[in-house]
């Protein structure tokens, strides 16, 4: 007989699911299918690239970052400054060094990092320093990803007083480091050729990756074109350390390289007197601003190169709260003295583009040397309009007959309007004189294409930046701009360096040098350890060139030259003067251009006064003296 199961027997496991089976016979099963695999296996793709594509944007969108981060966490990296390379002038005198010094940085870190030292951060820049708080804020917050290990920079160049405040203090986020700062002996004698250096800006930093944002470079000048050469590379050291911040290891992985030096062919002598002697005339004519610049013909090389009103460029190595109020005025000065007007300005030539227009007259066959042209102190030109009421195109003086020499040499404005435009298209009657001059003139074209044979309306080339190209006028610029068309009276206008003709000092110096040594036309530089480079060759207008010279000569020699008063001087000079009319004609600029001795040129020389008081007469006793120091301590020595 069958034993009796017991109440509490257990059941197991397997019989309960056959017994909840045996209740669901009932039921039909159906397949569920791979669709819903389908779709979380989409899902779980979905988030896998997602995943991916965060990891790929972490690492290379913003790898700099945090790499740069993570290595923070591990490194330090230290820069042991590189003093810049020197500037000489040709004597090899100096007229830019590096000087040893100290300088107050912010550890960015330790200041984010350490709230309790914030506060008293502050205050120290504040009361040591002069940083404002504002300031310093600015400071960390320009800070970028690349920088984000690098010391900010609060103060150069630290005085006794100051370095002793800090060094007491001791604080972990202001830390003082040694520096260098850059001096210039001859300050505002040379800064408008040695320029200055100055603090990264934020253009600099995203221009040259390889900056700092404690870096300084060179902002304008000699400081700027060779800012590559002159820059030294840093020394880096690299601390390792740990969790706890301990210094585990030190790497010196580099050692700091001086910049490299650079010689001018700057005259120091020369530069030094015709400063002082330009600033003397300006004083005594009550004018603030004037040029001068010297080359030698036969190569190209600057010699001297002024600008009036000048600076001190040590106000922008050693910046203070003196320095930033004069650097704020020179800044704000209607004189402009940070211009510099010989490299980056232009100017109307005035009559000293008249050698130039007889070159090409020559050459074309408008005119040759012999012929007379009668000037009675103007030329009319009949208004087709109303014969009555001609246009009187003036001449600065009576002149009588001239040919071309004469009339280089008394800057004959007649003369040239001639050359240039050529004669009246109707019969005006004029004093003494026939009617019809009977001469074609060059035209505005071939006198554009003249101003560019002779390297006008383009840089010159010279080792510095931002050279000014000037301005030559064409008849399709004047439809364009002004909307009128081009007339007679503009080709008069421009033929006597008036108008919208516009040279740079140096284009016009240039083209000069061109006259003195027979044809070439070299780029002007500033590093003597450069060859002569001849931008154009004109020596094929040899002929022509020497009957211009001609006129230069008669220009010192003749009494009616506008140069005569430097007759008595016991050397040769060719010269040109010009006085060109500005601000609608309620300025004059006085021009003096010319070279010595006229056989074999060594120098030449420019001299420009603005709004002077007795046009090209301010200029020329400048000249005179200029050329005679140079006589007699370069050439006879």
């Amino acid at each position: 007989m069958p034993r009796k199961k017991k109440q509490n027997d257990e059941i197991a496991f397997e019989d309960s699911l056959n017994t909840d089976w045996e209740h669901d016979l009932s039921v039909v099963e159906v397949p569920i299918g791979n669709r819903p695999l389908f779709y979380l296996g989409i899902v779980i793709l979905g988030i896998a690239l997602a995943v991916a594509g965060r990891v790929i944007y972490l690492n290379w969108a913003n790898g700099a970052y945090y790499g740069a981060r993570a290595e923070d966490n591990i490194a330090e990296y230290s820069e042991t400054p590189a003093p810049r390379g020197m500037i000489y002038d040709s004597e090899g005198d100096v007229l830019a060094e590096s000087k040893a010094s100290f300088a107050a940085v912010l550890d960015a870190n330790a200041f984010i990092n350490d709230e309790d030292l914030q506060t008293t951060t502050i205050s120290t820049a504040q009361s040591v320093l002069g940083v404002s708080s504002d300031t310093l804020s600015a400071l960390v917050q320009q800070a970028s990803a690349q920088d984000f290990a690098t010391p900010i920079v609060l103060a150069d160049d630290l005085t006794p007083t100051e370095l002793v405040n800090l060094q007491a203090l001791n604080l972990a986020t202001i830390k003082v480091e040694s520096d260098f700062t850059r001096v210039y002996p001859n300050g505002s004698t040379y800064a408008s050729i040695v320029g200055y250096t100055g603090r990264v800006s934020q253009g600099d930093l995203e221009a040259d990756p390889t900056l700092t944002s404690d870096d300084f470079v060179g902002k304008v000048g000699i400081e700027a074109f060779y800012d590559q050469e002159l820059r030294g590379k840093p020394g880096i050291t690299v601390q390792y350390r740990n969790a706890s911040g301990q210094v585990l290891r030190q790497n010196q992985e580099s050692q700091p390289v001086a910049g490299d030096s650079v010689q001018l062919t700057i005259d120091g002598g020369l530069q030094t007197y015709l400063s002082a002697r330009l600033a003397q005339e300006l004083a005594l004519l009550n004018r603030p601003v004037g040029i001068a610049l010297a080359m030698d013909p036969q190569t190209g090389a600057v010699l001297s190169l002024v600008n009036e009103p000048s600076f001190d460029n040590n106000l922008f190595s050693e910046p203070s709260a003196s320095s930033t109020a004069v650097i704020e005025q020179l800044l704000t000065s209607p004189d402009k003295p940070l211009f510099n007007r010989i490299v980056n300005g232009y100017y109307n030539p005035g009559s000293t583009i008249k050698p130039l227009d007889g070159v090409a007259g020559l050459k074309d066959g408008v005119i040759d040397p012999t012929r007379e042209v009668f000037s009675p102190g103007y030329l009319l030109v009949p208004d087709p309009y109303n014969s009555s009421t001609p246009s009187r195109y003036l001449d600065w003086r009576y002149q009588g007959n001239v040919n071309l020499a004469a009339a280089i040499a008394q800057s004959s404005d007649v003369y040239f309007y001639l050359v240039g435009g050529g004669s009246p298209p109707t019969s005006v009657p004029l004093l003494n004189a026939t009617s019809d001059y009977g001469i074609s003139g060059l035209g505005i074209s071939r006198l554009h294409d003249w101003w560019q044979t002779f390297g006008l309306g383009k840089p010159t080339g010279i080792d510095m930046p931002d050279e000014s190209s000037g301005f030559l006028p064409t008849p399709a610029w004047k439809q364009q701009a002004l909307g009128t068309p081009w007339l007679l009276g503009d080709t008069y206008n421009v033929s006597i360096g008036q108008g919208d003709l516009l040279l740079s000092p140096l284009q016009l110096l240039d083209y000069i040098s061109a006259i003195a040594n027979g044809g070439k036309i070299y780029r002007p530089y500033l590093n003597a350890s450069d060859t002569p480079l001849v931008n154009e060759d004109l020596t094929y207008l040899l002929p022509q060139i020497q009957d211009v010279q001609q006129g230069m000569v008669e220009g010192v020699s003749s009494p009616q030259g506008t140069s005569y008063t430097l007759h008595n001087l016991p050397f040769s000079i060719c010269a040109k003067t010009g006085s060109a009319q500005v601000q609608d004609n309620t300025q004059e600029n006085a021009i003096f251009v010319g070279y010595m001795p006229c056989n074999n040129p060594q120098i030449a020389l420019l001299i420009l006064v603005e709004n002077s008081l007795q046009g090209s007469l301010n200029a020329v006793p400048i000249a005179g003296d200029v050329l005679n120091w140079y006589y007699e301590n370069r050439i006879q020595k």
